[in-house]
């Protein structure tokens, strides 16, 4: 495959909103605009926060040949994948929030799965599909009566110790998960179709 480049910065946009929002706020006389500035000002903050990482991320594997790694850094929320000593791809990535942090160590990748779904977080969904309760544990919290658990979609799934893997999810730009690797979906695609089982996978601080 060809060298694939993906590239995403922080809109300027988002800085700007957040601006125009705090002047705003500074400039309002009334109670009532007073709150519209306020939320104005959150809105604004709320999405810049939100803003995807800056760093670039790529893949490109034509004509390289080795051994594959994948190696994760927490501290920068990346994830590196080798192919003998050259890095052929790069992403941006979301582990382990708080209490759930993603385990530092050495590991292998010991399952694939391309369709995985999460047995233990989820939705419990009614008879007709809709979501009743989102972001559930199958452990922890009880069905409203009438629904089912419908485990989160985790495609491309590299399982590399029990309870913990790599997959495509939604990737903010601070840890959120609860203790797998999430990776934009064209990213994770690549890691797992140039991943094998048994190789290396070494997350580190």
């Amino acid at each position: 495959m060809g060298r694939i480049t993906v590239r995403i910065f922080m809109s300027g946009r988002h800085l700007f909103r957040t601006s125009i929002a705090l002047s705003l706020l500074a400039l309002c006389t009334s109670c009532a605009e007073m709150e519209n500035a306020q939320k104005a000002a959150a809105d604004a903050l709320k999405t810049a926060a939100a803003a995807p990482h800056p760093a670039d991320a790529y893949w490109n594997d034509a004509g390289i040949t080795g051994p594959p790694k994948i190696v994760v850094s927490l501290k920068d929320q990346r994830a590196y994948f080798f192919v003998g000593k050259k890095i052929i791809g790069e992403s941006n990535i979301s582990t382990g929030k708080k209490d759930y942090e993603t385990p530092p160590g050495k590991y292998r990748v010991i399952q694939k799965d391309e369709h995985h779904v999460s047995s233990v977080y989820g939705d419990f969904v009614g008879e007709d599909g809709e979501v009743v309760k989102a972001n559930v544990s199958s452990r922890k919290d009880t069905p409203p009566a009438g629904t089912t658990f419908a485990g989160a979609k985790m495609p491309y799934f590299l399982r590399f110790t029990r309870g913990y893997g790599m997959h495509a999810g939604f990737v903010p730009r601070y840890r959120a998960s609860h203790g797998c690797i999430r990776m934009p979906a064209q990213m994770a695609k690549h890691f797992f179709d140039a991943a094998e089982l048994d190789t290396p996978v070494i997350v580190k601080e």
